[in-house]
């Protein structure tokens, strides 16, 4: 994928040297650019005879990358947040967007419109509980276990 485009005058001194018999490797290391760069322009110079910008299919995206990162970032750092939320944070930067665009963007990344699930809050006093169970139990045999009636389990 191209990440950068080359200025028109660039382009049109890759064609003239192309025209005045340099190959593709000395236009390269003269102009300080890719060779396939080069080769791209020429195959583009030899089919459409133009070096302009040509239109591109579909519509420019309404959010910018900066700001399509962030929206990511906001919505895997609180899963909590809603589309609204969102929505005003993007506002704010100066990309106002409708709910939908919010989402698609998002799950094309991979996040969907999933609860967080609640974490029971564990003081220290109950950690210290746990490990304290943990460790008197820690020499128990499997056969004991096994006479354990546990909360979800009944006994008939």
């Amino acid at each position: 994928m191209k990440n950068k485009e080359h200025t028109r005058q660039v382009r049109d001194t890759v064609v003239k040297k192309f025209k005045a018999g340099f190959g593709y490797k000395k236009i390269s290391q003269a102009l300080n650019i890719p060779r396939s760069t080069v080769q791209a322009i020429i195959l583009k110079w030899k089919e459409y005879q133009t070096t302009a910008n040509l239109p591109r299919p579909g519509r420019p995206s309404k959010l910018s990358a900066h700001t399509r990162r962030r929206l990511i970032r906001d919505a895997a750092k609180r899963p909590m947040i809603t589309l609204d939320e969102l929505q005003r944070s993007t506002a704010e930067v100066g990309d106002s967007v409708h709910r939908t665009t919010i989402s698609r963007i998002l799950h094309k990344s991979g996040l969907y419109g999933r609860v967080a699930r609640r974490k029971p809050f564990l003081k220290d006093i109950h950690k210290k509980c746990h490990l304290k169970f943990a460790t008197s139990h820690l020499g128990d045999t499997p056969n004991m276990w096994k006479k354990v009636l546990w909360s979800d389990e009944t006994k008939m």
